[in-house]
């Protein structure tokens, strides 16, 4: 059944690739395994059809790795939910690079967990396209501001931008949400090699290929 559903959903990213005039290689398809069960993500990595996959919280992470043991560095680990400050030692520990960051406290944190080695941990700037209290991320015009901010810390690689669509209906409705972000993402990354731009979940991923995602970030529509 997994199996199944990543080849549909391959499928349809190729198909909105074409549609966009864009190469479907160029977009790489996150697995969100959030809400999988242990026996899922065993059967997804043995399958070899998903090379990165992604969680929202530290401690879940861990323990799923643990779990996994030499499994899981078949993969790699992305964190996609928000990082406090004191977990940025952890999150290092656990993850292979960091999609969710939303402020330059959180960057010198993981900055300072990461002093005395060579590691170059991959970053992506979460924005914040809601207005809700409870979604993260640095609003969309502080985000040149804080690209320079980031330039002193040696051990962090801005690679690109993240974003999370609001939930509104119809679904074409975020389409305007994701063409700001690939605006936003031109104007800061454009030229820069493998600049990476995270848009799309499992309801949206479609608009977001048409709109430039190199990576969409999909859990519900694999594991259920």
């Amino acid at each position: 059944m997994i199996l199944d559903n990543i080849r549909q959903i391959r499928y349809r990213i190729a198909a909105a690739a074409k549609r966009a005039g864009r190469d479907p290689n160029g977009v790489t398809l996150i697995a969100v395994t959030k809400y999988a069960k242990q026996e899922q993500v065993l059967e997804l990595l043995q399958s070899g059809e998903v090379r990165e996959i992604a969680e929202n919280r530290v401690q879940d992470a861990s323990a799923r790795r643990s779990a996994l043991g030499g499994k899981a560095g078949a993969v790699v680990w992305r964190l996609i939910g928000h990082l406090q400050s004191n977990k940025a030692k952890k999150a290092l520990e656990v993850f292979d690079a960091v999609d969710s960051l939303d402020s330059l406290k959180l960057a010198e944190a993981l900055e300072k967990a990461s002093s005395g080695t060579d590691r170059k941990l991959p970053v992506l700037i979460q924005v914040k396209l809601s207005g809700k209290e409870t979604q993260s991320g640095v609003a969309p015009e502080a985000v040149g501001g804080l690209i320079e901010g980031l330039k002193p810390l040696e051990h962090l690689a801005v690679r690109g931008l993240m974003a999370i669509a609001p939930n509104v209906e119809p679904v074409e409705a975020v389409r305007p949400h994701f063409r700001r972000m690939r605006e936003l993402f031109e104007r800061n990354f454009s030229g820069v090699p493998g600049a990476q731009l995270s848009l799309g979940m499992s309801r949206d991923f479609e608009l977001a290929v048409e709109e430039g995602a190199t990576h969409v970030r999909v859990g519900t529509s694999i594991f259920s």
